[in-house]
């Protein structure tokens, strides 16, 4: 049922087409914005079939959900020419990854072991609330920016909350990273075209090892991409109060993240820093985001954390970094894995493609020129 109401939603949601009949209820305006149909209508089925939010399960049932969810609305898996399963060094000990290299059956596989052929590659943190999400659940969106971008996607299986609250999610980022940056020869990556990237928590650790990264004795990065990123655990935006609820991510859900992923000392003492970078990449000073790697942030108009990944454009803007800032009006939190309901989240996510293999295209000429 599940299957069949999101496939109908594919072919009839779709504001360009004049059967609606599978829309549910009138358009959704806000903020000078109208939520996609196909959206609309798939939170709509959602509702109607009672899907529970994330802090209405326990955390077993809550990842198996997401899991099925992602794979409900990904789509006909895209093809890429090879998968690969291994360990990446994480903070505390090795970690699940996974390796797509481009290519697909109607194209030749790519050449990477010559020299003049290594490919960019991205280093891939799957969302989930720090809480949920995992190989599976991102697999779509993995395979998205490796077919349609010509680029190696490294996707990384985190250590997740609440087993291992903060900060050993960000400890794994930033030694996942730096696995990937001293094996790129093996990977067949250019070192000078590595990229970061993730939605939601992800986009957070890609934040924070954008930072980290800028203060290293070698910077590496050339990219950061964040998706609809969590960026402040200190401040309710108002976006956050506007979408929290009937908007997929929910209010509730939210309040559950921040109770599970910050470990216990954020409640029981008042001398937690909840402004740390590594906890609110926002927050940074604009000193310490002054040289941190370009970045492209994309945001949902109908996302609660719409307002917050746009003040952290802005800050790395007024800090100097090189921006593109991108808003989609009539999505929600969570596009990037709705790759098969509708048009607008598949559109959305090869405009996104587009641009990231466009950056890491002029990434060594930019580092050559800053001396790098």
């Amino acid at each position: 049922m599940e299957r069949r109401a999101l496939a109908a939603i594919g072919r009839f949601g779709d504001a360009n087409r004049s059967d609606r009949r599978f829309r549910v209820g009138r358009p959704i305006r806000m903020d000078g914005q109208t939520l996609d149909v196909a959206t609309q209508t798939m939170l709509g089925v959602r509702a109607r079939m009672k899907y529970p939010s994330w802090h209405e399960q326990s955390f077993a049932e809550g990842r198996a959900t997401m899991r099925r969810e992602a794979l409900l609305a990904a789509g006909p898996a895209i093809p890429v020419a090879a998968v690969e399963e291994l360990e990446v060094d994480g903070g505390d000990g090795p970690l699940p990854a996974r390796l797509y290299r481009p290519g697909g059956p109607n194209e030749p596989t790519v050449t990477w072991q010559a020299e003049d052929e290594r490919l960019p590659l991205l280093v891939f943190f799957h969302g989930g609330g720090f809480i949920l999400g995992d190989l599976d659940s991102h697999d779509a969106v993995c395979r998205m920016f490796c077919r349609f971008g010509g680029m190696l996607v490294l996707s990384v299986a985190y250590r997740l909350a609440p087993e291992h609250p903060f900060p050993a999610g960000v400890d794994d980022a930033i030694a996942s990273f730096r696995w990937a940056v001293d094996n790129a020869a093996s990977l067949g990556a250019d070192a000078d075209r590595i990229a970061v990237g993730g939605d939601s928590a992800g986009g957070n650790f890609s934040a924070v090892v954008a930072q980290a990264d800028a203060r290293s004795e070698r910077p590496a990065l050339a990219l950061q991409v964040l998706l609809y990123p969590a960026v402040d655990f200190v401040d309710r935006s108002a976006s956050r109060e506007r979408f929290g609820r009937g908007f997929y991510l929910e209010a509730g859900s939210m309040d559950w993240v921040e109770a599970n992923y910050l470990p216990p000392e954020a409640t029981q003492s008042e001398e937690f820093d909840r402004a740390d970078p590594r906890l609110s990449p926002v927050r940074a000073s604009v000193d310490d985001l002054r040289g941190v790697a370009p970045a492209i942030v994309v945001t949902a108009g109908f996302d609660p954390l719409r307002d917050e990944g746009e003040a952290y454009a802005r800050r790395l803007s007024e800090a100097g970094v090189p921006v593109l800032a991108r808003r989609i009006p009539d999505l929600i939190h969570g596009f990037a894995n709705t790759l098969g309901v509708g048009r607008r989240s598949r559109e959305t996510m090869l405009e996104v493609v587009g641009m990231t293999r466009g950056m890491l295209e002029v990434a060594p000429a930019r580092r050559a020129r800053s001396g790098a």
